[in-house]
């Protein structure tokens, strides 16, 4: 063959290999034969083609269809039965064309009992073959909290069964496994993925736990503690239209020690606010605190010790006033602890006018310790390079951001110390953040891309870029910082610019 000829013939061949790769594999396998697919444990119970924008929720309202830009996917149910008892239902969504080559499994909320089309909506969009599960039952907390087996599918074992179960199915399909494995969740679902990097170090590469329930007993504790003190004292029941008066107080006295005045504190911890200030001096008005209500504010920004481990129960910090609600913590913060307390005592009658935290809180955390994601070993997970983003808002009125930066600390101390965790596991708060989301603070972000540039590309977040959006538009933007740095002022340049601050 001439030179030339030859030349472009290689060329031609480069040319079809470089446009085969970015179209991404061929299926192995049509959608409709995984429903025949072997699990190790458990069955396929569906497999269809969904064609792009068809998607609709099932049992929606109507209205617009949030899914109607989806692509084209192969949409897999599965039930997975690991134990006699188990019956974990799971989802997987595989791109029909244009996949990453990558698997991300997302969490879900509370005591989870549904799949999460909404997350993965989200995974499929950026290409991923994404997988959902509804943690082992449907709804809410019942009587399977009783069951061992089914508390176990809840507490670590579903998430565990879905990520092998998806892995087998993407193989099938098309003809490769993943090339990197990735779980995303908040709140209970950043509860899940601690859990996960904790008990199975080998299921993902990356790990993103966003404001997690890593603590749920004591996030129990602290719901239910506040709300004892509203609902039984009238005198001690802090109106909500005081929340502000509590919060420009709050204000007032910590908002500059960052260097910058904007209605943000960077570190509430450093904000050793007395409510005291503004106990009232004549008559009781809606501009200050009777003493009955001073004893409540410091109460919620408590964090009192279990008697038995001496670890502390976190409370919620300074500047979150305007998070609160009628009875202190966010309504689903007082549901769960109440399910957690009627399981731990065994009384499905419990109140909370029975609560007592020093007998109460050593009960629930023993009992309830498959609940809780505290263990400080994660050297398995990091020895196999895992790499994980925590994440958490310092106004989260219904998990306390304290028990992550208390988590965060244990880690390192348990590890030798900050630097022997910052290759693999990286904290980051974020000021004036409600829970998951919302709030007064730069809350709009994108950790699942840090996480894989960190992952795939070796590149650490040593700053995470964040935004506060307003009413469509971006109002400000600043770094989010590793803890336990923070965002800090330069000294010049416009407060609301990223460019004007600095990690220190």
């Amino acid at each position: 063959m001439h030179s030339r000829t030859r030349h472009s013939a290689l060329v031609a061949v480069a040319c079809l290999i470089a446009l085969l790769a970015a179209a991404g594999p061929v299926s192995a396998a049509t959608c409709e034969s995984l429903a025949t697919a072997k699990l190790s444990n458990g069955a396929v119970t569906m497999a269809q083609p969904v064609a792009a924008g068809a998607f609709t929720q099932p049992g929606g309202r109507g209205g617009a269809n949030p899914f109607a830009d989806l692509p084209a996917f192969c949409r897999v149910a599965a039930t997975l039965t690991p134990t006699r008892e188990s019956d974990i239902k799971i989802e997987l969504w595989l791109p029909a064309s244009g996949w990453n080559g990558k698997f991300q499994a997302v969490g879900n909320g509370g005591w989870n009992g549904n799949i999460d089309t909404n997350a993965l909506a989200g995974a499929l969009r950026r290409g991923y073959a994404g997988a959902s599960t509804d943690g082992g039952h449907q709804g809410g907390a019942g009587a399977w909290l009783q069951n061992s087996e089914k508390l176990a599918d809840w507490g670590y074992r579903a998430v565990h069964e879905m990520a092998a179960a998806g892995k087998s199915l993407i193989n099938a399909f098309y003809g490769e496994a993943p090339r990197f494995s990735y779980f995303t969740g908040c709140s209970a679902g950043g509860r899940q993925a601690l859990k996960t990097a904790q008990r199975y170090p080998g299921d993902f590469d990356g790990i993103v736990a966003g404001s997690p329930g890593l603590d749920w007993t004591g996030r129990a504790a602290g719901a239910v503690r506040v709300a004892q003190i509203f609902e039984s004292d009238p005198a001690r029941r802090v109106p909500a239209d005081k929340f502000k008066v509590i919060n420009a107080a709050v204000m007032t006295q910590c908002d500059a020690l960052d260097g910058v005045t904007d209605g943000v504190l960077e570190n509430p911890m450093a904000c050793k606010f007395e409510p005291a200030v503004l106990q009232c001096k004549a008559a009781p008005d809606a501009s200050c605190l009777t003493p009955g209500e001073v004893e409540t504010v410091r109460a919620i920004y408590a964090s009192p010790a279990n008697p038995k481990t001496k670890r502390e129960i976190t409370g919620l910090v300074p500047g979150s006033e305007l998070s609160w609600t009628d009875l202190g913590w966010s309504a689903p913060a007082r549901s769960t602890g109440l399910d957690v307390f009627r399981f731990a005592t065994g009384n499905p009658q419990w109140t909370v006018a029975e609560f007592k935290f020093e007998t109460d809180i050593v009960t629930a955390e023993e009992k309830g310790e498959v609940m809780n994601a505290l263990d400080t070993n994660l050297k398995p997970f990091f020895d196999r390079g895992g790499r994980l983003i925590q994440y958490h808002g310092w106004n989260d009125p219904q998990i306390s951001p304290g028990n992550s930066a208390q988590y965060y600390r244990r880690v390192a101390d348990a590890m030798g110390g900050a630097a022997r965790v910052s290759g693999n596991y990286r904290l980051f708060m974020v000021p004036g953040m409600a829970h998951c989301g919302g709030g007064t603070g730069t809350s709009t972000f994108d950790m699942l891309t840090a996480l894989e540039q960190w992952v795939e590309g070796k590149k650490a977040p040593d700053a995470i870029p964040a935004s506060r959006v307003v009413n469509g538009a971006v109002a400000r933007t600043r770094p989010l910082c590793p803890y336990p740095q923070v965002a800090t002022y330069k000294g010049s340049g416009s407060t609301d610019e990223a460019a004007s601050f600095v990690c220190k």
